[in-house]
Formats: structure tokens, sequence, C-alpha cells
């Protein structure tokens, strides 16, 4: 077995080979991809049928063993994902800035993959297509981890996609598969080689690789997500999007957790929401003025700081669009919150003023996702403010570097006064 660093190493000196690569060659190795995956469609669903049945076997949630389940739906899924990566322009290469800084003396800001990605994801199968497909067409080299869930069937996958990315002629270091878990401990060690560590995964877990490397981290650790239902909602309206948001997939990091209602609104919404909540079996928690309006479970301080990422919801009463401001930029995990209004000045207030990556009006949180946003796929999500924010998609994939395209000048010439800048933007 390849030592990680060994991996990255090469890896790292493979990298400029890749980012090079024209976009037509991406494409054509993100086609064959596809027919690939189609093309051995049985043996990847034989290993996935091993998977499930090692993960029943070891009573493993009913719900997780859903997520580990790849079958034709999520195949003519991700098929349909690489169809439309293809379509995306191509984010390498892309002029960002030309100035002319004096005559003959010219600086351009170009847009470069980042090199070598970690990814450490769970255990989704079409998530290692998605990653995979989005580091090669970004021009970016790869270290995959998958969950051990689903440990088969991110082999057979596997195998499929670096095979047909070989073909189309891309560099054989282009994409690795880590597949024993203390291969996670060396990968965190890998700096100077990784340029990048993407976790995907629970809170812990993510606290985990933040706190134990070096190499810059992408990614978030909590998705503690509000929506804030004004007195100017329409109350149908809420109660849909409300459900929605906690219900559609319950455990993904944009479910709501926690419901802020104004007071004004309240003695009409609480009593439609929570029978709506309930009747999909949500356990509801209120603070005293909700429990003042509908019987529901108290809900304790620890309620606000909670992402339960299970049939739960908190809910909480606040005077207004700025209490409910405070409260999310204070409990929050600045990832995605939302606002029921009609009012559009209130809902203007709310967007500019709550520090998440995502912030919507009249619409469910689920919507925090790559792509939803037409981004083809995602990564991850990422709550930082440094490079990418949000779902990531290819943009998040680049970095850009500068170039100077001169003829003789030197510095010496600018100090002493002989020459001078007269900065021109050409495009």
């Amino acid at each position: 077995m390849s030592q990680i660093s060994d991996v990255a190493a090469r890896m790292k000196l493979e990298s400029p080979v890749m980012a090079a690569t024209p976009v037509e060659q991406r494409n054509d190795a993100l086609a064959r991809i596809k027919e690939a995956l189609l093309a051995h469609a049985d043996e990847i669903f034989a290993a996935n049928a091993a998977d499930l049945e090692a993960a029943q076997r070891d009573g493993v949630a009913p719900a997780v063993v859903g997520r580990l389940r790849f079958d034709e739906h999520k195949l003519a899924d991700v098929a349909a994902g690489i169809d439309g990566l293809i379509g995306l322009p191509d984010p390498v290469g892309r002029t960002l800035l030309r100035r002319e800084m004096d005559e003959g003396l010219v600086l351009e800001r170009v847009s470069v993959p980042i090199g070598v990605i970690g990814v450490i994801f769970e255990a989704r199968p079409d998530a290692l297509v998605q990653i995979s497909t989005l580091c090669l067409k970004s021009g970016n080299c790869a270290i995959l981890k998958g969950g051990s869930e689903t440990m088969r069937t991110n082999k057979a996958i596997f195998e499929v996609i670096h095979a047909a990315a070989i073909e189309a002629g891309l560099p054989e270091g282009c994409l690795f598969q880590a597949e024993a878990r203390e291969e996670i401990s060396e990968l965190l060690g890998c700096y100077g080689s990784v340029d990048l560590l993407i976790p995907r995964g629970s809170n812990a877990f993510v606290r985990y690789i933040m706190d134990n490397t070096k190499i810059p981290v992408m990614g978030h650790a909590d998705g503690i997500c509000h929506i804030y239902v004004d007195k100017a909602a329409d109350i149908d309206l809420a109660v849909r999007v409300c459900v929605d948001a906690k219900i559609q997939y319950t455990a993904a990091c944009n479910a709501v957790e926690t419901l802020l209602v104004d007071r004004a609104i309240a003695a009409d919404f609480l009593p439609q929401a929570v029978e709506a909540l309930e009747a999909e079996g949500v356990e509801v928690r209120g603070d005293e003025e909700v429990r003042a309006i509908v019987d529901v479970k108290p809900a304790t301080d620890e309620d606000w700081d909670t992402e339960y990422l299970a049939l739960i919801v908190s809910i909480k009463v606040v005077d207004g669009v700025d209490e409910a401001i405070e409260h999310i930029n204070r409990h929050g995990s600045h990832h995605t919150d939302a606002i029921m209004t009609d009012d559009a000045q209130a809902a203007e207030r709310f967007m500019r003023l709550v520090d998440s990556a995502g912030v919507y009006q009249n619409c469910s949180t689920r919507f925090a996702d790559g792509f939803r946003y037409g981004f083809g796929a995602e990564v991850g999500i990422s709550t930082s403010k440094l490079h990418a924010r949000g779902p990531v998609g290819l943009e998040g994939l680049v970095t850009y570097k500068y170039k100077i395209y001169g003829s003789g000048q030197i510095v010496g010439d600018y100090a002493t006064g002989k020459s001078s800048f007269h900065f021109r933007d050409l495009s």
C-alpha cells in the first residue's frame, strides 16, 4: 500500500501538469466517466448490495442505511450531474484583471486550480462521484477518503472513475483513493504537499480535522439553521416552508433547527405550525411564551445552540426582526438562515444584517446545495469567510496567480524616477 505522504508528494509534483490540461480534455474525461459508470452499473450495484447487507447486519440505523444506497435512481442523478458539469464554463484560465502598469509592462490576474485537495467525506457513494468530477473539472488533483460503511461501493466507483480519467489522458496521479481509517491521520500531516482539506461529516469529526492539521481546512462544523417568521408572513406559506426545512432531509446540515416567531403573529402561527410539524413526527420544544400558546416540551438554553440532525425543532418568540437577527448572529453557525415575510424592508434588513453564508426570503433552508445553485454539484458547504463561502462548486476550487509581461523594465528606474507608473485597466 502506498503511503499517503508519498502519494501526496508525487501528486504535488503532478498538479501543475493537471492544472495545464485543456478544458476539452477535462470534459472528455467527465464524459468517459459518465459512460463508464453506466457500463459498470451492475458491478457497482453488487458492491453496494454487499455494503448494505453489512450495514444492516451491523445494526446501522435505517436512516443512515438509506444514505448508503446507490441504485438506478442515484446513478441517474450523478449522470445528470456530470452532464451539467460538462456544460459549465471552465473556471481555470479566466483573466480576472488586466492592467497596464507602464508602456510595455502588463499585469494580469488569472484563475488557477488550488492544486492538491484532500476530501474526507461521509459514507455516501454519490458524493464520491460529485467530488471527484468537480475536482477534475476544476483542474485539481484529489486524495479521496469516503466513509467505511460504503467501502466496497467506493472502491468499485473509484476504479471506474480513475480508469476513465486516465483513458482521457489526464495524469496518473490526478486522483487517489485512501481506504484505511488510519490514513486520515497521515493525510492530516501532509502539510506542504496537500493544499486544502475539505472534511464532510459530523460536528465532532470536522472539529477533529481542524484541530489536528496545519493544512488549511474549508468546511463547517455546525449547521444550526433558523427560520424567522415575521409578523408580515403568509402563515400558510410559512408553515409549509418550515415543515419542508425540518423534514425533507432531517440529517442534512441545512435542515432548520430553530424557528423564531414574531410575537405579533405567534398566536396565529404556532398552533398551525406545531400541528403540521407533529403530524410529521417532529418533537417540538418551546420557550415559555411558546408553551403559553401551544402544548410542547420546554426548550432550554442549550437548545438554541444545538444542531439536532433529528426530528426535533426548538421555537422561540421574539420581539420583531432585530431580536431575530441578534439571536441568529449569537446562536447560529453562519450556515443558512431564512425570513418568512411579505415586508420588503424587513426582508432586506434581515438579509443585510444576518451574518451567514446563505440568507433567504420565503423559501426553505434546504436550498443551500451546490446542485440546486446550478454549480453541477458541491464538494461541501463552507461557513468560512476566506476563499469560499456557502456551497462550494467549481468557483470555490480555484484561486489565482499574477502574471507580468514586460519588455526589460527594472525597478531601479521607477525608484529613481527615471520611469513612472501610469496604471490603466485594459479590461
